[in-house]
């Protein structure tokens, strides 16, 4: 897979490889909805193209953001686990809730805002660190069944 940034700028750089339409969303669903398969990631309200969901979840395990496993009771079935780049990523998904509820619900009142990162807003280190304890729980728990 070629790397071919465009400048050595950090966020634009950082944009080459998550800012896409899908990457962010994919990590979202790992993160927040515990989403792990293939199929989970194609069932998805976001409705996905296959051949676009293969490329980001390539261009994730490339970049060591995602890793492909094999679930233990039925070594035919992969499964994609955040890696500690990938979990990196939570203060700025977080961030990107908070500032989508303040900013986009008023051109999008269906926002599905999560009560719980509501409280971010008070103690957001906190919030950081239960989010990325709880995925990593649930990460040990499909690895190790």
């Amino acid at each position: 897979m070629s790397e071919n940034f465009r400048c050595n700028c950090p966020i634009t750089s950082a944009l080459d490889i998550l800012g896409d339409k899908w990457s962010l969303v994919v990590i979202k669903q790992m993160l927040f909805e515990r989403k792990c398969t293939f199929k989970d990631f194609t069932e998805s309200t976001e409705s996905i193209a296959t051949n676009i969901l293969s490329a980001r979840l390539k261009l994730l395990e490339h970049f060591d953001i995602i890793q492909k496993e094999k679930l233990p009771e039925n070594k035919k079935t992969n499964i994609y686990v955040l890696t500690e780049k990938g979990l990196a990523l939570t203060p700025t998904l977080i961030e990107l809730t908070l500032w989508s509820n303040e900013n986009v619900q008023e051109f999008h009142p269906d926002l599905n805002i999560n009560q719980h990162l509501e409280s971010a807003k008070d103690n957001k280190e906190a919030i950081y660190a239960l989010v990325i304890t709880e995925y990593k729980k649930y990460k040990h728990t499909i690895l190790n069944n």
